[in-house]
């Protein structure tokens, strides 16, 4: 059964930069799209982007395009959220998911999810 452990969360200043992991065990990732969500303190859970199968379709949300980064690496079991330009807003429990669905931007599509890690932004 495949189990999702994410990792690289932690303090960062405005502007800066942390890269989050997302690490796949008990089945492979190969035949699998690979969402980040996050959720911000009193907040809904919101998508922040997600890389199809094989990698060939990235998409973002809107509040974080241009400054961030997914990507995936099949053979090592990894996916990882490349974190540019921090903003205080971006302060939240980040979580990766996977779903057997080609894409999707919808928490409700993903049915593998990890425990998340702490993102904090601030000065």
């Amino acid at each position: 059964q495949l189990e999702l452990v994410e990792s690289g969360g932690g303090l960062a200043q405005p502007g800066g930069s942390l890269r989050l992991s997302c690490g796949a065990s008990g089945a492979i990732l190969d035949y699998r799209s690979i969402g980040w969500f996050r959720q911000a303190p009193g907040k809904e859970l919101e998508a922040v982007g997600c890389i199809s199968i094989h990698g060939t379709t990235i998409d973002y949300a809107e509040s974080v395009k241009g400054r961030f980064t997914i990507s995936r690496d099949d053979a090592e079991r990894m996916a990882y959220l490349q974190m540019n330009g921090l903003k205080p807003e971006d302060t939240a429990i980040y979580y990766c998911a996977a779903s057997a669905g080609y894409w999707s931007m919808l928490a409700g599509d993903y049915s593998t999810w990890g425990q998340g890690t702490q993102v904090t932004v601030s000065s």
